[in-house]
This record gives structure tokens, C-alpha cells and sequence, in this order.
């Protein structure tokens, strides 16, 4: 029985139904996975096997293809980013600034390496920003920019007026304004004058430029008048000028917010030229894409924070040792640092007989600081509880409306040539001499000088 149930099982039966034959398998062809019978691989399974072992194959080539694809794009970011500027050979120093600062060592020493640190990263930071205003249209690339374009200067400010240092932001803001409107701009007229016996601009934009100066040096001017005419006592005296400094904060604020329309927008046909880019910047655009460029800004900003907290950390213990004063480190030394990028955009472009694009570098630069991030550092100090006032000193205050007078006589002809840049070059001189010389008040400039009377 046994042997008749197994050969039952090997064959293949065939039975009519309704006049159709239908074959029934065996045993074996129907349960081949059991394992009850053994049957050697066909042909359709040893090429399933193969398209298998193929697609294991493509998938692992195109994971390493991806991984080196990935990795080509992440060494043309860092090579482009370092290439941009000859200033990012600096950025040995920032590994060396922030263990420096980590570590405690002598403050000079830590002053220095994260001085020194700051200047290339400010570089890669404007980078990032121009590759990312690049992409997203005239109107919101403009606004990044305005954003973003002084965010050194911004970060080192917000740190200092988080520690209560008001003469440091108080020259650290005056300090950058004269350094893009006569170092960076008496250097351009300069370097494009020994080239070139005269260059032009359009000089209803430095017009426009200049006027919108000159109200900012108002700014100054109403509040350290107001100071010194006002007979209340102390306290009222302070509160009165920080409302008046507030208020006009915000009025500047305003009046920026309305130049970026005016710029941008309903007459941004005026500004086509200056915006321009030269032929070799429009070959090698588009560099960075949009998300590399907003990762590597805020890479950069983070690691600028640090090193700006560390540098401010040190600033009094530095200012004793190096026996200068602290108004001279923020005038001076401080905006070398945010200004060091553009200063060599600018003197490059001038070099090249673009005049034009150089002013609006640096005017443009001074109308973002006093028009933007003054009165927002005014209105920030306004909520930390920071008594920052737009009250800068007598002296100051002369010293930036003295320039902007002397700057607006040099550019309504819409002409300059080498001796223009002497001039400017000369000023700053003046005025970065005096301020070595000069001490510091007993409590700040401005608004700490308030602070010392209301104290008594």
C-alpha cells in the first residue's frame, strides 16, 4: 500500500470534466518548498538570483557614488568659502582664540588670537550672506542683506551691552561708521586715483547716501545738546534723554525701513549700476547653494559669538595692560574686524574703476550702522533694561559731524581722484590720534556718563 500511495503521488492524472481535460500536478511540483523532495534549480531562478545579486551590486554603487558626490560638493564649499577672500588665511587662529578664551589664558593673548580670529570670519560671513541674497531676488536678497550685513558688529554689541559695557558699544558703533566713511573710502579714492587720473559715480546716489548721514549725525548732535542745556537734576536729566533717545531710535529705524523701499524698490533703477556686478563675479556666482549658504552663516555667527565672548570677557584686564583707553580700542581697533572684508572689496573694485560699486560698499555699510544698528541696539538696551542712549560725548558727537560734513563736500561733484583720499585718509588720522589721547569718562561715554551723575 505504501508503494502504490507513493507512485499515486508521481503521476499525473487526467480526467474529463464538461468535455475539458485539466492536468493535475504531482506532489512534488506542487509542495517543492517543503523539503520533502529535493529539485535542482531551473533557469528562471538562477536569473532571479542574478537580477537580485545585481541589484545589491547598484544599490551599494550608487550609496558610494552618493558619499562621494556629497563629499566633492563638501571640499568646492570650503574651497570656494576659504578661496573668497586672501583675509581667511586667519582662520588658523580661531581653533587657537577660542582654547585661548576656554582656558583662561593672560588676557592679552586671548585678546589678540580672537581679534585676530574674527577678521576672516566676518570675511565668510558676508560671503555667505551675498551667495544667499543671490537667490532669493532683488527685494528679499536686499533685506538679507541689510540684515545680515554688519552682523559682526551686531554680535560683539549685543555681547557688550549684555555685560553692561555702554562706552565700549557707544565707540564700537561711532568707531565703524568712520572707519567705512574715511579709512575705507579716503582708501578707495586713493587706490583708484593713483590708477586712474579721475573716476566717476553717480552722484545722485552719494547724494542720496550723504543726506541720509547727515541726519544720522543730527541724531547725535539733538541728544548731547539736549545734555548739556538741560538743567533737571540728575535722574530726571537721564530718563529725559533716554526717552529722547529711544524715540528717535525708532525714527530711524522707520526712516531705514523707508530707504530699503526707496533703494529696492520704487527707485532701485537708481542703484542698478552700483549694484552690478563685475564680469569675473558674474562667472563665478551661484557658488554655494541655498542651503549651504544658511548653514555656513549660521555656523559662522555661532562661532563668532564665542569668539566675540572672549574678546569682550578680556577687555578691561586688556585695556590696563596694553595702557590704552577703552573709547580707542571700540573706535579703533574693533571695527577692524568688521570692516576688514569690505575695506579690501572695496579698495579692489576702485583699483578696477569701479567707483561707483565702492561707494556703495562704504556708505552703504555707514548708513546700515547708523540707521539700523544703533537705534536697534537703543531700542534692545530699551528692553534688557541697558541705559543706551543715543548721547555719545560732545567730543563724539563733533567728530562723526565733522566727517560726514567733509565727506558730503567731497562727493556731490560725482568725481574723486587720489587727493580726495589724502583727505579722508588725513581726517581719520586726526581723529584716531585724538582719541589715543583722550581718557575715558568715569562711567562711559554717553550714557554712562548719566549713569555716574544719577548715581550721585
Amino acid at each position: 500500500m505504501a508503494a502504490q500511495g507513493l507512485a499515486a503521488t508521481n503521476l499525473r492524472l487526467d480526467f474529463h470534466r464538461h468535455g475539458s481535460t485539466t492536468k493535475i500536478l504531482s506532489f512534488c511540483d506542487l509542495v517543492p518548498s517543503v523539503g520533502l523532495v529535493t529539485t535542482e534549480p531551473d533557469e528562471h531562478s538562477r536569473l532571479l538570483d542574478h537580477t537580485q545579486s545585481s541589484e545589491q551590486v547598484s544599490t551599494a554603487h550608487r550609496e558610494r557614488r552618493s558619499w562621494v558626490h556629497v563629499s566633492a560638493n563638501t571640499f568646492r564649499v570650503i574651497w570656494t568659502t576659504g578661496g573668497s577672500n586672501p583675509l581667511n588665511v586667519l582662520l588658523v587662529f580661531v581653533p587657537f582664540g577660542i582654547v585661548a578664551g576656554a582656558f583662561a589664558v593672560n588676557p592679552p593673548t586671548v585678546f589678540l588670537l580672537n581679534f585676530l580670529a574674527m577678521i576672516p570670519l566676518a570675511s565668510i560671513l558676508s560671503f555667505a550672506t551675498e551667495e544667499l541674497s543671490d537667490k532669493l531676488g532683488n527685494t528679499l536678497g536686499g533685506l538679507v542683506n541689510a540684515s545680515f550685513g554688519n552682523a559682526v558688529e551686531m554680535i560683539v554689541s549685543i555681547i557688550a551691552l549684555k555685560n553692561n559695557e555702554i562706552q565700549l558699544v557707544q565707540a564700537s558703533m561711532l568707531g565703524s561708521i568712520l572707519s567705512n566713511l574715511l579709512l575705507v573710502l579716503g582708501c578707495c579714492f586713493l587706490a583708484g586715483g593713483i590708477k586712474h587720473h579721475e573716476q566717476f559715480f553717480n552722484a545722485t546716489v552719494a547724494s542720496t547716501m550723504s543726506s541720509l548721514l547727515a541726519v544720522a549725525s543730527a541724531s547725535l548732535i539733538i541728544p548731547a545738546t539736549i545734555y548739556d542745556t538741560l538743567t533737571l537734576k540728575p535722574l530726571d536729566r537721564q530718563d529725559t534723554l533716554l526717552t529722547i533717545s529711544r524715540g528717535t531710535a525708532v525714527v530711524l529705524l522707520i526712516l531705514y525701513i523707508i530707504y530699503l523701499i526707496f533703494q529696492l524698490k520704487t527707485h532701485s533703477n537708481l542703484f542698478d549700476e552700483e549694484n552690478q556686478p563685475e564680469a569675473n563675479d558674474q562667472e563665478n556666482a551661484h557658488t554655494l547653494s541655498p542651503w549651504a549658504a544658511g548653514m555656513l552663516i549660521i555656523i559662522v555667527t555661532v562661532t563668532v559669538a564665542i569668539c566675540a565672548h572672549y574678546l569682550i570677557k578680556v577687555i578691561d584686564p586688556f585695556v590696563e595692560t596694553a595702557h590704552i583707553s577703552k573709547t580707542f580700542t571700540g573706535l579703533i581697533l574693533i571695527p577692524i574686524i568688521g570692516n576688514a572684508a569690505e575695506h579690501t572689496t572695496a579698495v579692489v573694485v576702485a583699483w578696477k574703476n569701479k567707483m561707483g560699486l565702492a561707494i556703495a560698499v562704504a556708505m552703504g555699510s555707514c548708513l546700515q550702522i547708523a540707521l539700523f544698528v544703533t537705534p536697534g541696539l537703543v531700542v534692545l538696551g530699551w528692553i534688557m533694561d541697558r541705559p543706551l542712549s543715543l548721547h555719545f560725548g560732545m567730543f563724539e558727537t563733533v567728530a562723526f559731524a565733522v566727517s560726514v560734513f567733509v565727506v558730503v563736500l567731497l562727493i556731490q561733484d560725482g568725481k574723486s581722484n587720489y587727493l580726495e583720499g589724502v583727505l579722508c585718509l588725513a581726517l581719520y588720522g586726526i581723529i584716531a590720534l585724538a582719541f589715543a589721547l583722550l581718557p575715558d569718562h568715569p562711567a562711559g561715554v554717553g550714557g554712562g556718563k548719566v549713569l555716574d551723575n544719577a548715581a550721585v
